[in-house]
């Protein structure tokens, strides 16, 4: 068993409604190479991680019909957390009745695999941003605290191995100490990935990509890795 992760698919059908190429030519046929290296990358007995952003659809059963139901024939056991434009994100329940047979949903829980548990959250706005508001304040916590809960239901199960899946960077700078590489750190994470920063956005940002205290954190939006999931474990 290999763990893959990817993020920021931002598929909308196929011909897509939301053509993405307007962000750049790295996009075009871009649900086409997801596809194609998702195929050749992963294998029935692998896990992938789909680190949020993954549909613009509007709503659960439109988001099936264009995109979750297609994603869900491809290899591999699922693991999904949401992004800030999964619009169509809904309650647990309805989630895991819609389609609880075919992904595994990261929802104020974790994912369990042998001695493995792959955690997350959505993550928000770093209190290091410029605008750092009161409101993104609360929010951040929030995210603080269903990464803990996350974590903490691995340490329950006698979890050896964790992994941590987030939306938004855990941080951006090398020395930045935030509430959630503190919860890396505290709780022995193996591995970090996350998206949301795009292409040379995250050149442009200097973001930290690397080791730090026992945690390996790594960029996995598609279009800075080539649209090919990258395996972390």
């Amino acid at each position: 068993m290999a763990v893959y992760a990817i993020g920021d698919l931002h598929l909308s059908g196929n011909p897509p409604t939301k053509p993405m190429e307007v962000f750049g030519p790295q996009w075009l046929n871009h649900r086409q190479k997801v596809f194609a290296n998702w195929k050749q990358s992963i294998t029935d007995d692998d896990i992938i991680i789909l680190c949020g952003d993954t549909s613009w659809s509007m709503s659960l059963e439109e988001a099936i019909e264009r995109d979750l139901g297609p994603l869900s024939t491809l290899p591999g056991q699922k693991v999904i957390l949401k992004g800030n434009h999964d619009y169509w994100w809904s309650s647990a329940a309805k989630l895991k009745s819609a389609l609880g047979h075919r992904f595994h949903f990261l929802h104020n829980n974790c994912y369990l695999a042998g001695d493995l548990a792959i955690c997350g959250t959505r993550g928000w706005n770093l209190p290091s941003m410029p605008e750092f508001t009161d409101h993104d304040a609360l929010l951040y916590n929030r995210e603080c605290q269903r990464l803990e809960h996350s974590l903490q239901e691995a340490d329950k199960a006698g979890c050896t191995r964790k992994i941590v899946a987030m939306h938004y960077p855990p941080l951006y700078h090398p020395d930045e100490v935030t509430g959630f590489t503190e919860l890396c750190r505290t709780y022995q994470v193996t591995s970090c990935v996350y998206g949301h920063v795009h292409g040379d956005a995250a050149h442009f940002l200097n973001l930290f990509q690397g080791e730090r205290d026992g945690t390996f954190y790594r960029l996995v939006a598609s279009d800075y890795i080539d649209f090919c999931p990258v395996r972390i474990a």
